[in-house]
Formats: C-alpha cells, sequence, structure tokens
C-alpha cells in the first residue's frame, strides 16, 4: 500500500483483494472485508456506505498488520478472534478448531432427535471434544431445559467454549470437564444424547490440508491416525456404556472415512445405526445410532 495514495475504504478493499489472491487466499475480497471492518470497529455490511472515507492512521496500522499476517497463512478467524455459527458468534483463539458450516448439520440432528422425544424429563446431552463449545451452547440455546456436559482434553479450549458460554448465556446449563473422552466423567453418568465433532483427519491427508489448516489450527483436534478413526472407535466404544437405552450418538466424519466409522458401528452390538446425515454436497457428513436396550 503506496503511503502516497489516499487510501478509501473502497481502494483499500480492491487492493487488499487483489494482494491476498496472489497468496493463495480461497476468499480474499471476503478476507479484505472482514478485515477492515475489525480495524474500522464497524460491521462489515457498513463498509458499503464508507466507502470513499479514509481512514485514520491507527486503523490502517491495525489493518496492515492484520492483512501481513493473513498474507503469512494465519486464518482470518483467528486474526478477528471470532467466528459466526449457527447464527451466532464465538470467539475462538488458536487453542481451537475454527467452526465449520458442516457441523452445523450435527446440531441439525440433535435438535430434531431431541424436539422429538416426549416433553417431561430433561434431557442430557454430552458433547465430547466440544473445542469452542459451539455444539454444546447451540444445543442449551435450543434447548431450555436440557443438561450439557461439554468434554475436552484441552483446558485451553475449555477455557475458550467457558468464556462463549458466558457470552450466550447458557453457562448454568452446561457442565464443562477436562477429560479424554469420558475418562474424568463421572463413572454413573448417563446421556440421552452423545454427540462429537472428533479428530477424523488420517494421516495421509494431514499433508494435504490447505497451510492454514494444517500449520495453524491444533494439530491434536485433526488427527486420528492411518484410518482416521482412532478417536471414533473409542468413542463409540464409550459412548456405548454412557447412553440410556434409547439413547442417540451423533458424530461428524469426513466423507472418505465414513465407511471405516460406519463398520466400527455396525459392528458393535450395542447400537442400531440410523441413516448417515449428508451435506449440501451431497457426501456423507454426520453418522447417527441409537442405544439399543440392555
Amino acid at each position: 500500500m503506496p503511503e502516497t495514495e489516499t487510501w478509501t475504504v473502497g481502494r483499500l478493499l480492491t487492493w487488499t483483494a487483489d494482494y491476498l489472491k496472489e497468496h493463495q487466499s480461497d476468499s480474499p475480497r471476503l478476507d479484505a472485508e472482514v478485515l477492515l471492518a475489525e480495524a474500522l470497529a464497524c460491521r462489515r455490511i457498513d463498509l458499503y456506505t464508507r466507502f470513499d472515507e479514509a481512514p485514520d492512521d491507527d486503523a490502517r496500522a491495525a489493518f496492515r498488520s492484520f492483512v501481513r499476517r493473513r498474507a503469512e497463512g494465519t486464518p482470518v478467524a483467528y486474526l478477528v478472534g471470532s467466528r459466526e455459527f449457527y447464527s451466532l458468534s464465538f470467539r475462538v483463539t488458536p487453542d481451537v478448531l475454527i467452526p465449520r458450516p458442516e457441523t452445523e448439520l450435527l446440531v441439525v440432528a440433535l435438535l430434531d432427535l431431541a424436539r422429538s422425544r416426549p416433553a417431561g424429563k430433561p434431557l442430557t446431552v454430552a458433547d465430547v471434544g466440544t473445542g469452542s463449545g459451539i455444539v454444546a451452547i447451540c444445543a442449551a440455546k435450543e434447548l431450555p431445559s436440557c443438561r450439557v456436559t461439554a468434554i475436552d482434553v484441552s483446558p485451553a479450549a475449555l477455557a475458550v467454549a467457558r468464556e462463549n458460554a458466558a457470552e450466550h448465556h447458557v453457562a448454568e446449563q452446561i457442565e464443562l470437564v477436562e477429560s479424554d473422552l469420558f475418562a474424568a466423567v463421572d463413572p454413573q453418568q448417563r446421556f440421552d444424547f452423545i454427540v462429537s465433532n472428533p479428530p477424523y483427519v488420517t494421516t495421509a491427508e494431514l499433508e494435504t490440508l490447505s497451510p492454514d489448516v494444517r500449520n495453524f489450527e491444533p494439530y491434536r483436534a485433526l488427527a486420528a491416525g492411518k484410518q482416521g478413526v482412532d478417536v471414533i472407535e473409542r468413542l463409540i466404544r464409550q459412548a456405548g456404556d454412557r447412553l440410556r437405552s434409547g439413547g442417540h450418538l451423533l458424530f461428524e466424519v469426513s466423507p472418505t472415512v465414513h465407511d471405516a466409522a460406519r463398520s466400527l458401528l455396525e459392528s458393535d452390538e450395542r447400537f442400531t445405526p440410523g441413516e448417515t446425515i449428508k451435506d449440501l454436497a451431497r457426501l456423507p457428513r454426520v453418522v447417527q445410532a441409537s442405544r439399543k436396550g440392555d
């Protein structure tokens, strides 16, 4: 950005979109808008009424820093510290995965099943690998009488989830537990629903991920061994012990590991597998099953 130019909002966006495109951004214009809105402390939509405005030096300096770091690969969500999910804004840091639209299918599947239950006893939900808490918090907001146990092995991730739960006024419904799956959860506790967006990236796939994912998002939340089902296999085994009869297990997968994950589920006699939910691209995304009666 040559300092001799008068840099209006419109010119900043145009120049930055071109610059980020050269640096392999998948959404250069959107990235430019989000970062400039953050630097100006305004909504992204407000930029369109301010095209001829020239930001002050402090805003431009903040924007330049954002753009430099984005060009180096840092994801936009980590730069601005938040990401929208299920029409809500969630705080994110490099300690948690950045929420993806596909995970909204997991939330929708959970809510559909929960709302089909007869009214009465409050439902209990375990969100395993909660990360920033998006699934647990959406469940708590949409099902006001439910109780959610949000589990993660990372204390740093739980700290982010705690902030998000407070921000969305559902902290009283959610118990945060630091645990490797159910290892540290009360052994007597049983759940109506167990949901999870577990690690499911195969060892081979890790090398093919985009640099902003591979180099910045938490490795432990991505990597799942040679077949991509190391964590899913343990989750299924433990979920069978933790679900009430008639309870449901739902977890997100990538299309590449779906068949292996489904095979693991079908081989566990405690479960009756349901139909896998497909995403907008018609690819398998959410595996679901119900717990048979004892």
